[in-house]
């Protein structure tokens, strides 16, 4: 098994990102009736960190087929640290009460893409 830095310190070396965030799966664990009831306190916990730069994106997972929800989520955080992280995930409103449950991983971006065009007089955003 490589070491995480080493293996890092190689992405950096063959010139790729390595851009390192924290990438939280959450599943339920509690009735969904508990979940429902933590959404909006959860909802404002990811809105107070997306303002501190701290959430870098967000959202319900479907099932396999792609057809439904199964009740998984996916938050990536912006963190100095897995333990940083770990910190912010915990003190999400649907963990801390116990509604959901989390699974903390380091994520290193090396590829990819993204697009943002900004819609100056129309003031609309679109991501792609």
């Amino acid at each position: 098994m490589v070491a995480w830095a080493d293996y890092k310190s190689d992405a950096k070396s063959r010139g790729a990102l390595a851009l390192e965030l924290y990438a939280a799966v959450t599943t339920p664990a509690k009735d969904p009736g508990d979940v429902k009831a933590a959404v909006p306190d959860h909802l404002a916990y990811q809105a107070e960190l997306e303002h501190a730069g701290a959430l870098a994106f967000a959202g319900p997972m479907s099932d396999e087929t792609g057809d439904h929800m199964q009740g998984m989520g996916l938050i990536i955080y912006r963190a100095e640290s897995l333990e940083s992280a770990r910190k912010l995930a915990e003190a999400d409103p649907m963990h801390s009460s116990g509604a959901r449950s989390f699974v903390l991983r380091r994520w290193m971006i090396n590829e990819g893409s993204l697009s943002l065009s900004v819609g100056l007089s129309t003031k609309g955003v679109t991501l792609t």
